[in-house]
């Protein structure tokens, strides 16, 4: 998918969600394991067409299926196919954090472009460009660089400063060399909005995947009001706030409530 189709979406449907995959057994409703042989694929199913009219984008995150060996690995390429058949203008992303040597991220690119026909993989850049550039080398593709994340441990190395700059902007810098504004997003927590403005000093025109709105606390309002530019660029990740608004029989209608709830805030920033 293109910068420009993406874009078009997002106006159409007054809407930049994106949609986490991320299915817990533990929290799937007790009449789907009953009832279904692939529970994962079939849990997926139903939050897909529940939530497609509100959002843009869906992303499964690979841990959630790959903690159930082959049949989860299975249930990811069916849920995978299920978007791409029946709502081909959704963008997929492929939540897989990758990052390892060229011939290795080739082989992972391979998998998640060509087997899986994701639009997008997550990509993590510490060992620098020849870990990332293979991943940009697919037409319509798109590499989604970890620059600034939600969780605790972002502390640790991502803030500190060097020669008077935190880490994650020489990475912003930097990375943002390798590729373009079409083939290559980033990663932003939705936890740290009050940093976007210098986000967006140094990539004023890349599109933000921000994941954190909802469960872990972040607000869609300071993100938009730090992070939107004139394209929107920005999606925003949601998860277990939609997949797990009901525990019941009902769990499909709670979360394209939720969706439709967070579509309608959206609403209000694109213009």
């Amino acid at each position: 998918m293109t910068k420009k189709e993406l874009i078009e979406q997002i106006k159409t449907k007054k809407s930049f969600l994106c949609v986490g995959l991320d299915p817990d057994l533990n929290k799937i409703p007790q009449h789907i394991k009953n009832n279904f042989e692939d529970v994962i694929f079939e849990f997926n199913k139903q939050i897909i067409d529940a939530t497609a009219a509100y959002c843009v984008s869906y992303k499964p995150n690979h841990a959630f299926y790959e903690a159930y060996g082959l049949k989860g690995y299975n249930s990811l390429e069916k849920t995978i196919k299920y978007i791409k058949e029946k709502y081909p203008k959704h963008f997929v992303i492929s939540d897989a954090k990758r990052g390892d040597i060229g011939n290795t991220s080739t082989m992972y690119a391979k998998a998640a472009f060509e087997d899986l026909n994701a639009d997008a993989i997550t990509i993590a850049p510490y060992m620098g460009k020849d870990s990332v550039e293979p991943f940009l080398q697919f037409k319509g593709k798109w590499g989604i660089v970890l620059a600034l994340t939600s969780n605790p441990g972002a502390f640790d190395f991502q803030t500190l400063k060097i020669n008077d700059a935190e880490l994650y902007k020489h990475v912003l810098k930097t990375t943002s060399t390798w590729g373009n504004d079409e083939n290559m997003m980033y990663v932003v927590g939705a936890t740290k909005a009050e940093m976007l403005t210098d986000i967006r000093k140094i990539i004023p025109n890349h599109f933000l995947l921000v994941p954190g709105v909802g469960a872990q606390g972040g607000s869609l309002e300071e993100v938009c009001k730090y992070g939107l530019n004139n394209d929107i660029g920005l999606l925003i990740n949601s998860s277990r706030a939609i997949l797990y608004a009901d525990a019941s029989e009902n769990f499909a209608k709670a979360a394209e409530a939720e969706a439709k709830k967070v579509q309608q805030e959206m609403s209000n920033y694109i213009k």
